[in-house]
C-alpha cells in the first residue's frame, strides 16, 4: 500500500492502526510514521480513541481518467497528454523540462507541489490533496511578442468555468489573479503564471500554470499572508469534487487557447470586462522605482492596464514591471 492507497483507506471512513498495518503489510508503527508524513503533507488526521485514524475534513484524489472522461469529445482531441503526479516540485517546473507537444495541449496536475510559486516569485501554499494545481504546455504561433496577454486568456476562460459550476462571485484582478469580491477588498481564491520561450517573431512555447485553492486545511491557512478564499467557503462548506472542477477548467481553457493563437486577444478584451474586479476602482500601482495612484479603466489592447493618474494622465502599466492593490482591502 503506498501514501495514495493509505488515504484511500482514510476517505473510506475512520480505520485503526492494526486494520492499516494488516492491509499495508506492515507494523503499527510503520504506519504511524507514514500517518505523520501525510500530515506534514497538509493533510488534517486525528486519532480518535475506539476507531482510529481519521480525516479532520473530507477530501477526494484525483484521477487522471476520470476527468478525461468527463470531458466533451472535441477538448479530448485537443489533449497530447493528460496525466496526474503525487508529489512533485511544481507542474509548471516539470513541463517547463520535457518537449512541448508537436500538436495539442500537454495537461499536468498534481496532488501536492513542493515547490509552488506565483507571480514574481511569490511561493503558492500547496497542501496535499486540497486544491488544484493544473498546469498546460502547447506551441503558439506569432512569436513571443503575442503571448503578453495568455493569462489573462486563461484567468477568463477559468472564471467562464468556474461560474458556470455555480461560483458566481469569482472575479479577476489584473494580471493574474482569480478573487472574489469581500466588501472593499478582495480576497484572492487562484492564480495564473506563465513561463515559456521561443522566437521573438517565430515559434513560441508556453506553460500556463493555475493554483485554485478548492478545501484550504487550517494549518496551511495560518501560512497565507493575504486574504484568501476557496471553493468550499464560497459554497457553504460543500465542493464539487477536483475530478469535476479540473474538467470544467480544460472543458473553457483549451478552446480559449486555440482562440488566442488564431485571433489574438482582441476576442477577449468585452469577456475580461465582464469580470473585471479594478475598473472604476481606485488602485496604487508599485514598480521598482515608484508608487502611482489613480483609478483603474481597464484593459488596453495589449493587455496593459489603463490608469488615469490621480493628476488627470493616463497611462498605461505591463504585468511585468509592476503589482497592483486596490486603495482599500489591498491585495497583492
Amino acid at each position: 500500500m503506498d501514501d495514495r492507497a493509505l488515504l484511500q483507506h482514510l476517505i473510506a471512513g475512520p480505520a485503526t492502526g492494526d486494520a492499516l498495518a494488516s492491509a499495508a503489510g506492515q507494523t503499527r508503527a510503520a504506519v504511524w510514521k507514514r500517518i505523520e508524513a501525510l500530515r506534514e503533507a497538509g493533510v488534517a488526521i486525528e486519532a480518535k480513541p475506539g476507531r482510529g485514524y481519521a480525516l479532520s475534513q473530507p477530501l477526494d484524489l484525483l484521477d487522471a481518467e476520470a476527468i478525461r472522461a468527463a470531458l466533451t469529445a472535441p477538448t479530448r482531441a485537443r489533449l497530447a497528454a493528460l496525466e496526474v503526479a503525487w508529489s512533485i516540485d511544481s507542474t509548471n517546473s516539470e513541463l517547463l523540462r520535457r518537449p512541448t507537444p508537436a500538436q495539442g495541449v500537454a495537461v499536468l496536475l498534481a496532488e501536492r507541489q513542493t515547490g509552488g510559486r506565483g507571480r514574481r516569485g511569490r511561493v503558492w501554499a500547496s497542501p496535499l490533496a486540497a486544491h488544484l494545481y493544473l498546469s498546460l504546455s502547447r506551441s503558439f504561433g506569432g512569436g513571443l511578442a503575442r503571448l503578453g496577454g495568455l493569462s489573462l486568456v486563461a484567468g477568463i476562460a477559468a472564471v467562464e468555468a468556474l461560474q458556470g459550476l455555480g461560483y458566481a462571485a469569482v472575479r479577476l484582478k489584473w494580471p493574474n489573479d482569480l478573487v472574489v469580491l469581500d466588501g472593499d477588498g478582495l480576497r484572492k481564491l487562484g492564480g495564473l503564471l506563465i513561463e515559456g520561450g521561443g522566437e521573438y517573431a517565430g515559434p513560441a512555447r508556453a506553460v500556463i500554470g493555475l493554483g485554485l485553492n478548492v478545501r484550504m486545511p487550517a494549518a496551511a491557512a495560518a501560512s497565507i499572508d493575504q486574504p484568501w478564499s476557496d471553493l468550499s467557503g464560497l459554497a457553504g462548506g460543500r465542493v464539487l469534487a477536483r475530478d469535476t472542477v479540473a474538467a470544467a477548467l480544460l472543458e473553457r481553457l483549451l478552446p480559449a487557447l486555440d482562440e488566442f493563437d488564431a485571433a489574438g486577444l482582441a476576442p477577449f478584451l468585452d469577456r475580461y470586462a465582464a469580470f473585471d474586479a479594478l475598473a472604476g476602482q481606485a488602485i496604487s500601482v508599485h514598480g521598482a522605482d515608484a508608487t502611482h495612484q489613480g483609478i483603474a479603466l481597464g484593459l488596453a489592447d495589449d493587455g496593459a492596464l489603463r490608469v488615469r493618474l490621480d493628476d488627470g494622465e493616463e497611462r498605461r502599466f505591463h504585468a511585468g514591471e509592476v503589482s497592483v492593490r486596490r486603495a482599500q482591502g489591498a491585495l497583492g
